[in-house]
C-alpha cells in the first residue's frame, strides 16, 4: 500500500512538473491592463484580452517586454 502511494505521488509530481517547464519559454504579445499595478500579459490575439475586460473594465495594448527576436541573417550559399 505503502509503494503504491509514493508511486502515485511521484508520477503526479512528474506530470505537473513537466506541464510547467514547457510553459516558461511562452510569449504571450497582448496585455490587459486595469489599473495603474494590475495587469495581465497573457494573451495570444487582440479578442482574448477584450473578451477578459470586457467585464471588469480596463484596456489592451501590445506586451512591452522583449518578444522573440527573428534571424535576419540571409542563408548561407553553398559553395560548388
Amino acid at each position: 500500500m505503502r509503494t503504491a502511494a509514493i508511486l502515485a505521488l511521484t508520477v503526479a509530481a512528474i506530470a505537473f512538473s513537466a506541464r510547467d517547464a514547457q510553459a516558461q519559454g511562452k510569449y504571450w504579445p497582448w496585455c490587459a491592463y486595469y489599473d495603474a499595478w494590475s495587469y495581465n500579459c497573457g494573451f495570444a490575439t487582440f479578442q482574448q484580452c477584450m473578451a477578459t475586460i470586457s467585464g471588469a473594465g480596463g484596456f489592451c495594448r501590445l506586451n512591452p517586454y522583449a518578444g522573440p527576436v527573428a534571424e535576419t541573417r540571409p542563408a548561407k550559399r553553398k559553395r560548388r
